[in-house]
C-alpha cells in the first residue's frame, strides 16, 4: 500500500482521512439504521404483549415517521467531524443538520399529535364528537408545533426574530380584533373538544331550545328538535349559555303532587302516605324517598311524594310513572279516597229582610 499517498492532502485534508470519514459515514447510517429498526422491532414485541398505546406510537415513531434523509445527514455531520473543513463549511454543515433535525422533530410532533387525538376519538367511540370537531386541536397543535421550529431554525441561522415576532404580534392582534367573532368560534370549538360538555347523541337543553346534538363544527353546533327541525347555534353562544345535558344523568328524580277533598276522613289521610310508598316500591329500577301530606289547598288536601328512577331513559322513566299513576287511582279506589278537582261550595245563610219587597239577603 502506498501509505504516502494516502497521507496526501485534498482540500485541507489528507486521503485517509477523507477515507476514514466516508466509512464513519457509512458505518454510522447503517448502525443508526439498524439501532432504530432493532428498538422498533423489540417495542413492537413488548407492545404486542401488553397493548400498550404509548408503546405502539414510539414504534410508529421509529419505524415510520424516521426519514433516511435525516439520518444520513446525521451521518453526514457526524463523520465531518473528522475532517478540516473551512469555517464556511462547517457553518453550512451545521446549519443543514439542524434544519434536517427541526424536520424531523416536526414529523414526530405530527405523529404524536395525530396518536393524542386519534386516541381521544376513539375513547369517544361512535357516540364522540365528529372529526371535524378534533381537526380543530390537530391543526391548532401542529400550526404551534411549526411556528416554534420555524423560529428556531431562523434563529439557527442568524437571523434576528425578535423583530419578526414583534410585528407578528402587532399584526396578529388586528387579525384578531378583525375577525374576533369567527376565532371565538373556533376556541369555543376547541373548548368543547377538550372539556366534552356534550358529545353528539346527547340530548340538552340551551335556554327554551332542546333537541339531541348532531353535528359539531369549528363555528356551530347543530342540533336536532324533539319537532323535527334542525337548530343552529353559534359556539360560542353556545358555551357562554347554561347547558343541561339530560344524557349524564345517572338516575331522574321525580316529585309528584295530588290532591285529595276535605271530606276525606283523618285515618285515611293517614293511610296516603303509605299507600304511596308501597306503590312506587312495586316498581323496578325506582329508589323510594318520601311522601308527605304536604299543605291544605284551596280545594284539595295536598300530598307530595319523591322518588328516583335508576336510569336516565325518559321513555321508562315516563312508563314507570305512568305505573304508578295507575297504582295510586287503584288503591284510592279500593280505599274509598277521593281525588280533588277545582271546585267551589257556596253556603247560603238567611240573613234578616232589609225592607219591603226586598229580596233575602243572601
Amino acid at each position: 500500500m502506498n501509505w504516502p499517498l494516502l497521507q496526501k492532502a485534498y482540500l485541507g485534508n489528507t486521503l485517509l482521512s477523507w477515507a476514514v470519514a466516508l466509512a464513519a459515514l457509512i458505518v454510522g447510517y447503517f448502525l443508526i439504521a439498524v439501532l432504530l429498526r432493532y428498538l422498533g422491532h423489540r417495542l413492537e414485541t413488548f407492545c404486542r404483549k401488553t397493548q400498550s398505546d404509548l408503546g405502539d406510537m414510539i414504534v410508529d415513531l421509529l419505524k415510520a415517521r424516521t426519514k433516511k434523509l435525516f439520518i444520513i445527514i446525521m451521518a453526514l455531520y457526524g463523520a465531518s467531524q473528522i475532517l478540516t473543513l473551512p469555517a464556511k463549511s462547517t457553518q453550512i454543515l451545521h446549519a443543514v443538520a439542524f434544519l434536517a433535525l427541526a424536520f424531523q422533530l416536526g414529523i414526530w410532533g405530527n405523529g404524536i399529535v395525530n396518536f393524542v387525538v386519534s386516541r381521544r376519538a376513539a375513547q369517544d367511540g361512535e357516540e364522540g364528537l365528529n372529526l371535524e370537531a378534533y381537526s380543530v386541536l390537530t391543526f391548532i397543535a401542529k400550526g404551534t408545533l411549526w411556528v416554534l421550529l420555524v423560529l428556531l431554525v431562523l434563529n439557527n441561522l442568524g437571523i434576528k426574530i425578535t423583530t419578526l415576532i414583534a410585528g407578528l404580534g402587532v399584526s396578529g392582534i388586528a387579525i384578531a380584533l378583525a375577525v374576533q367573532n369567527i376565532l371565538g368560534d373556533l376556541f369555543a370549538s376547541l373548548s368543547i373538544v377538550l372539556d366534552r360538555p356534550f358529545i353528539i347523541g346527547d340530548f340538552i337543553i340551551v335556554g327554551d331550545q332542546m333537541g339531541n346534538v348532531e353535528h359539531v363544527g369549528l363555528k356551530t353546533t347543530r342540533v336536532r328538535s324533539l319537532s323535527g327541525e334542525q337548530l343552529i347555534f353559534s359556539n360560542n353562544d353556545l358555551l357562554n349559555s347554561r347547558i343541561r345535558n339530560y344524557r349524564r344523568m345517572n338516575e331522574r328524580r321525580v316529585v309528584s303532587r295530588l290532591g285529595v277533598i276535605y271530606q276525606t276522613p283523618r285515618e285515611k289521610l293517614r293511610k296516603i302516605p303509605g299507600i304511596l310508598k308501597g306503590i312506587v316500591e312495586e316498581q323496578d329500577l325506582v329508589r323510594f324517598d318520601r311522601a308527605h301530606f304536604s299543605g291544605y289547598g284551596d280545594f284539595s288536601l295536598n300530598f307530595e311524594f319523591v322518588y328516583y328512577v335508576l336510569d336516565r331513559e325518559y321513555n321508562l322513566y315516563m312508563d314507570i310513572h305512568q305505573q304508578v299513576l295507575l297504582g295510586i287511582h287503584k288503591a284510592f279506589e279500593e280505599e274509598g279516597v277521593e281525588f280533588a278537582y277545582p271546585t267551589q261550595t257556596i253556603f247560603l245563610q238567611k240573613g234578616e229582610s232589609v225592607g219591603k219587597g226586598d229580596p233575602e239577603q243572601t
